[in-house]
């Protein structure tokens, strides 16, 4: 295997195949390299359909061979250190690969240790995340067998890859526990590091009328601190108590909840909730080796990759660009966003190597698609001023049968057979 490559491609997920599909489309004798050590490829927005009951598992899997682009070199490696000055990269085995120019599109780390007693509980006693494919599942065996009782979601403080999931798998088993029968015997709560349903004025209306709809208790600004699996309990941190939600907190446990005492700080309250069934999602970040490397936005406490948010180009590093959840560009995470980014990453990269000027530019577009009720769903596209942008000739905002479709049978299939081919 060589050392070094013209164009090297931290990152086998959707990002870095999408790229490399489409340089090669443009020009087909470039010498690629991609390095990601992972032996299976996942669609990762299915996961929520395997938790809601309606989407087979394996078959949001591939493995990471068949779907590597033809004429590029797969190096098998996890990364360890970035050297930019030097054009070049070390990997976890000590091997080191120069390149003239390099894209990182690695994705996003998923933090479970910074929720105590989450990662240990995972997969039982009724706490469950979709953002593990070993664990969706599980989120479907919870929600059928659930005979009512306290039902917790959580989405973390921190930006997360498809910011709608926390909120997409609750709607989903509300409905489910609505067909059941079982609804009114059902106490919901939504705990989030948020301070809204969502950023976009539009969509958010419709949100908050699902929300009632469901009776769903909402906890805006709370950061959830750990999850205590058999004893049934998760904590979390909030600066305000929402009266209006009918909640009486006191420093003595209240029916399902309670300030835990002596555990005030500054203006946080530190509440304890029990629970029947907890689906938990967590902080994430950016990976280590991004974090501990001269390419981190020094500002940003996650780690993000420093890019310009228009042209995916590097800030300090000419011959960098980054694409998707590991950059620092403040659009939402989503697979949307990167089948916008790839094309501007390939342009302005083929431009440099032609010693031109880039000119393409990503407007932050992003979508997130968010089923309401088994059957209909709200598309919700946007750009980086949260202004709607609306690809279909109809209200996005209103949840409909057709963008269900679209969510799971249409995406589905365009992203094995043409998104990672560089055709759509």
């Amino acid at each position: 295997m060589a050392n070094h490559y013209q164009i090297l491609i931290v990152g086998g997920g959707n990002a870095g195949l999408s790229v490399a599909s489409q340089l090669l489309i443009k020009k087909n004798n470039l010498n690629i390299g991609i390095i990601d050590p992972s032996e299976k490829h996942y669609y990762q927005p299915a996961w929520t359909l395997v938790g809601a009951g309606i989407f087979e598992i394996n078959k949001t899997v591939r493995n990471e061979k068949d779907v590597i682009p033809k004429n590029t070199t797969w190096i098998k490696e996890a990364v360890a250190e970035f050297m930019p000055t030097e054009n070049k990269v070390k990997c976890l085995s000590g091997d080191e690969f120069t390149y003239d120019y390099l894209v990182v599109c690695p994705g996003i780390q998923l933090d479970w240790n910074k929720i105590k007693g989450l990662k240990e509980t995972l997969g039982k006693n009724n706490v469950s995340s979709n953002y593990s494919f070993q664990h969706a599942p599980y989120t479907w065996e919870m929600i059928e067998n659930f005979k009512g009782g306290t039902a917790v979601f959580t989405n973390p403080t921190t930006p997360i890859k498809c910011g709608g999931a926390p909120h997409k798998i609750m709607y989903l088993a509300c409905d489910y526990w609505r067909k059941k029968g079982i609804l009114d015997k059902c106490d919901i709560h939504y705990i989030s590091g948020a301070n809204a349903i969502f950023g976009v004025k539009e969509y958010a209306e419709t949100l908050k009328k699902v929300i009632a709809k469901y009776n769903i208790h909402v906890h805006y600004g709370a950061n959830v601190t750990a999850i205590h699996g058999e004893n049934k309990t998760v904590e979390f941190e909030t600066q305000e108590i929402d009266e209006n939600l009918n909640q009486k907190l006191s420093d003595k446990n209240a029916a399902c909840y309670g300030i835990i005492e002596n555990k005030t700080t500054d203006d946080l309250k530190k509440v304890i909730l029990n629970f029947d069934l907890c689906h938990a999602v967590p902080p994430q970040s950016a990976p280590d080796f991004i974090k501990n490397s001269p390419l981190r936005d020094p500002e940003n406490l996650l780690g993000y990759v420093d890019i310009n948010k228009n042209t995916m180009q590097h800030t300090h590093f000419r011959n960098v660009f980054a694409l998707g959840d590991c950059t620092n560009a403040p659009c939402s995470k989503t697979g949307a966003a990167i089948r916008k980014q790839a094309p501007v990453v390939v342009e302005n990269l083929l431009a440099i190597i032609d010693n031109k000027v880039g000119t393409a530019q990503y407007d932050g577009y992003s979508a997130c698609p968010i089923p309401t009720q088994y059957g209909k769903l709200m598309l919700a596209e946007f750009d980086y001023t949260n202004t709607p942008k609306m690809t279909f000739p109809i209200n996005q905002a209103k949840p409909n049968w057709a963008m269900w479709i679209l969510k799971t049978k249409i995406l589905p299939w365009l992203y094995w057979n043409k998104i990672l081919k560089g055709t759509a």
